[in-house]
């Protein structure tokens, strides 16, 4: 994997996997058809260095795993725009590794199940009868990261460093 440009704005490991841990949503990009990167965004879980997300059965992204399955998946955690400093503060990550569909129904509810929790915390009985009704016509899709990368702009590590002094 390629290094970072610029090492000074480098997230640490436990502040990417934080970054993963706070995210709604993040962008998948894969190999497309005819080689054109399709990139989609998508709601996921995250844990133990996996994330997950599902999708339907058929269609252009389970197509494109299926065929080719190494992926990145860009979470941004911050995007604040600063017209007058010409601008903005970021912060994001980008997780590259290897996708594949959940065939075995153990695997996939338990991935189901991590995905509702986190979207419908205090709705444990609703989220039960969902994946019930819609278990068979849901493809889960688990996402095994093998690199992990996470940069924030300047200006917030400068933040950080004044806050330390």
């Amino acid at each position: 994997m390629r290094q970072m440009r610029r090492v000074r704005q480098q997230l640490t490991q436990e502040e990417c996997i934080r970054v993963l841990e706070r995210g709604t949503h993040g962008v998948l990009a894969v190999l497309g058809d005819e080689g054109y990167p399709y990139a989609v965004p998508v709601s996921y879980v995250h844990g133990d260095g996996k994330l997950w997300f599902h999708c339907a059965k058929t269609g252009h992204k389970l197509e494109a795993i299926r065929a080719y399955p190494k992926v990145s998946f860009c979470v941004v955690d911050q995007d604040q725009i600063v017209p007058e400093e010409y601008t903005t503060y970021f912060r994001s990550v980008i997780a590259f590794g290897t996708a594949r569909e959940l065939e075995d129904p153990w695997e996939k509810r338990q991935a189901l199940e991590a995905l509702a929790a986190k979207y419908s915390p205090q709705q444990e009985a609703g989220r039960k009868e969902e994946i019930r009704a819609q278990f068979a016509n849901v493809a889960m899709v688990e996402l095994t990261v093998e690199h992990m990368s996470g940069k924030e702009a300047i200006e917030l590590v400068r933040q950080k460093k004044s806050a330390c002094v």
